[in-house]
């Protein structure tokens, strides 16, 4: 009998972690150039990094005017909210990224990104991280290049 409501016990906890639902990360660009990173929230800690503009970062927590966040690196850090923008960017994660004419393998090839290439979101996903065409997104260069990436290839989604 104790068992038997062990095992129900367990089903019932796996049933409500299931039932959470899961949160698409939430994603910010640097907003000036230089922004600074830094080891604890306070201006007065000691600076890790200093990104340019529009650099994406993961935020992970924002506590009294800091947010603690995370680079394409996995480098954790602390940067004031001031220092950060709403706009989307992506930063290409591989060594070149294809980015194509439409959401297809076969498709032309619009332009090729290397590694690190800073990329904006050309079209809004209707949720976080899922666009209209599942695995693409997409993209639009500073040239005024157009096309769709992989969304394996990229950093900020």
């Amino acid at each position: 009998m104790i068992r038997r409501t062990a095992a129900i016990a367990i089903a019932a906890v796996g049933a409500a972690v299931l039932a959470v639902p899961l949160h698409a990360a939430d994603f910010r660009t640097t907003a000036d150039a230089p922004t600074v990173l830094y080891d604890a929230p306070s201006a007065k800690a000691r600076p890790q990094f200093v990104f340019g503009r529009d650099v994406p970062l993961e935020v992970l927590v924002s506590v009294e005017g800091w947010t603690k966040v995370r680079d394409v690196s996995g480098t954790i850090g602390w940067i004031a909210n001031k220092s950060l923008a709403e706009r989307r960017v992506l930063q290409v994660r591989v060594a070149s990224a294809d980015v194509r004419a439409s959401p297809d393998d076969a498709a032309p090839l619009s332009f090729r990104a290397a590694e690190s290439v800073l990329l904006e979101l050309a079209e809004p996903a209707s949720s976080p991280g899922t666009t209209a065409s599942p695995g693409w997104v997409k993209v639009k260069h500073r040239d005024g290049l157009v096309g769709y990436v992989r969304v394996s290839q990229v950093f900020g989604l």
